[in-house]
């Protein structure tokens, strides 16, 4: 009788409480957890934004991260990989769209949206016409680190080091061998690069266009330790190896990993004279994302600008968000292997994406030059 008395006591209580507005234990058993499902860059974002996020909006984040974009493109391309929102660099933002993989942005939830750099937001319609699917979240460039005093010591005091040349010719770049070089282990970014070092259109399709870039990379590719898009970060951090091709705000947090180690390794990043290729990497919503509400509610999150400096200055790379620069650390904010100066930012170039016969091309090419072969 006691049990049968409690019961209906909670009942009662129930009803009174739904009776009255209030919720209960029922109901709130009945409401589903809200959840976004991210699959960004590794190393790319501030965790206290993600914790900020949940606290207001009460969405939990489940967060995993990848180093290439062909992985995100394969999953996609898949279906139903479960994610709300994926960050994919440009060429792959394009591709991914003519394959009809992302739903269009409800703009009218992004009222952030008046945060984004014109300028940016402009070159990213290179990949987006209209900017129907995507909202640039990092850009920056890819570009050379060095150990210095590894690298001025076995080159010389007067060896210019904001070169390709310390990378494609093979008499300098065998002199570095020995303190160790990596390569970004991803041809969209390393074939435009070497195509415009050569004086070549960094965007070419043509076949013998590509071989000469392919030719030149086989040629110094037994200096090249290892070719991986994050490893580096650490190996340059800690002096395993003293070059790196790679990207402006992953060097650029190997120096600040090394300055909080005070291991004395001083880490640079430069800007080649001859150019260097600009990207961009933003947020899409899959068109069979199962929380679309939830990733516009991050997305728009992402776009304040305290917000989107935090991220800045934890990541070292260029927010795509305007009003956040004046809330960017100085010290990041007058970097200019982060926010290039006017002259410099003339030399930047994109690439879009490749076609099928080119790439085909591109990857026997990339195959050749990783596997020495």
């Amino acid at each position: 009788m006691r049990l049968l008395r409690r019961g209906f006591l909670r009942a009662s209580a129930c009803l009174i409480a739904l009776a009255a507005g209030f919720p209960t234990g029922l109901a709130a058993a009945a409401a589903p957890e809200r959840v976004v499902n991210i699959y960004n860059w590794s190393d790319y974002i501030d965790p206290k934004m993600l914790d900020a996020f949940t606290r207001e909006t009460g969405i939990k984040v489940v967060y995993d991260t990848y180093d290439t974009n062909e992985i995100v493109e394969t999953k996609l391309l898949a279906g139903r990989s479960g994610y709300d929102i994926v960050v994919p660099t440009g060429p792959f933002l394009q591709r991914l769209i003519k394959a009809g993989a992302f739903q269009p942005l409800d703009k009218a939830k992004l009222p952030n949206l008046r945060n984004a750099w014109p300028e940016v937001t402009a070159r990213l319609a290179a990949y987006d016409p209209g900017n129907v699917y995507a909202v640039d979240y990092m850009w920056g460039t890819t570009g050379i680190g060095v150990n210095t005093a590894l690298v001025r010591e076995r080159l010389g005091p007067n060896q210019p080091l904001n070169t390709w040349d310390i990378v494609l010719r093979p008499e300098l770049i065998a002199k570095l061998k020995d303190c160790g070089v990596t390569m970004l282990d991803s041809p969209d970014d390393i074939i435009p690069s070497v195509l415009q070092a050569l004086g070549m259109k960094p965007d070419s399709r043509r076949t013998d266009d590509l071989d000469k870039a392919g030719d030149a990379l086989f040629r110094i590719r037994g200096a090249v330790q290892k070719f991986h898009s994050s490893e580096y970060i650490n190996q340059l951090a800690n002096g395993d190896v003293c070059l790196s091709v790679g990207y402006s705000g992953d060097i650029l947090q190997a120096r600040r990993r090394a300055r909080e180690a005070k291991n004395d390794i001083d880490i640079a990043y430069f800007i080649p004279q001859q150019g260097a290729l600009m990207w961009f990497d933003a947020f899409a919503i899959p068109k069979d994302a199962p929380h679309a509400a939830e990733a516009h509610a991050f997305i728009d999150f992402m776009m304040r600008p305290e917000v989107a400096a935090a991220n800045t200055n934890f990541v070292s790379y260029a927010s795509g968000n305007l009003a956040a620069k004046a809330l960017v650390k100085p010290e990041i904010l007058s970097d200019p292997g982060i926010y290039p100066d006017e002259a410099t930012f003339r030399r930047l170039f994109t690439n879009t994406a490749y076609d099928d016969r080119t790439q085909r091309v591109v990857t026997r090419l990339w195959t050749r030059v990783r596997t020495g072969r």
